[in-house]
C-alpha cells in the first residue's frame, strides 16, 4: 500500500526516539488548501481500533480507513534541497498540485 524509503524510515525513527514515546506515525489526508487535500503526519501514542497498521522499513505507519484510498501506491521519502528538508510524498493518484505545493487533487 505505502512504501517508505530507508532515509524516511530512519528520520521517522529518529523523531520518535527524540520524542521519547510513540507507537508510530499516522499518515492521512485532510480537506484543505487550493487543490482540496493535504497530507497530514502526526505522532501516534494510542492507535485507534480502525487504523490500518503498516510496517515499512522498521517504522510503523497508521492509516485511517478514510485516507486509505487516497494513499494507495504512495512512496514517502525524506529529502534535503539546499536549506530545506522534509518529507516528500510521491503519490501516483495525484492529478495535480497547487502552485505552493501544500495541497493536491485526486
Amino acid at each position: 500500500m505505502i512504501t517508505v524509503t530507508d532515509v524516511a524510515a530512519r528520520k521517522i525513527a529518529q523523531t520518535l526516539n527524540k520524542r521519547g514515546r510513540g507507537a508510530g506515525i499516522r499518515i492521512g489526508v485532510r480537506t484543505t488548501g487550493c487543490s482540496g487535500l493535504a497530507y497530514v503526519l502526526e505522532y501516534v501514542d494510542n492507535p485507534l481500533p480502525e487504523d490500518q497498521q503498516i510496517d515499512c522499513n522498521g517504522c510503523i505507519l497508521f492509516v485511517d480507513p478514510k485516507s486509505c484510498p487516497y494513499l494507495q501506491g504512495m512512496t514517502i521519502d525524506y529529502v534535503r534541497q539546499g536549506l530545506n528538508e522534509g518529507f516528500e510524498f510521491q503519490n501516483p493518484n495525484e492529478r495535480d498540485r497547487c502552485g505552493c505545493g501544500e495541497s493536491f487533487r485526486i
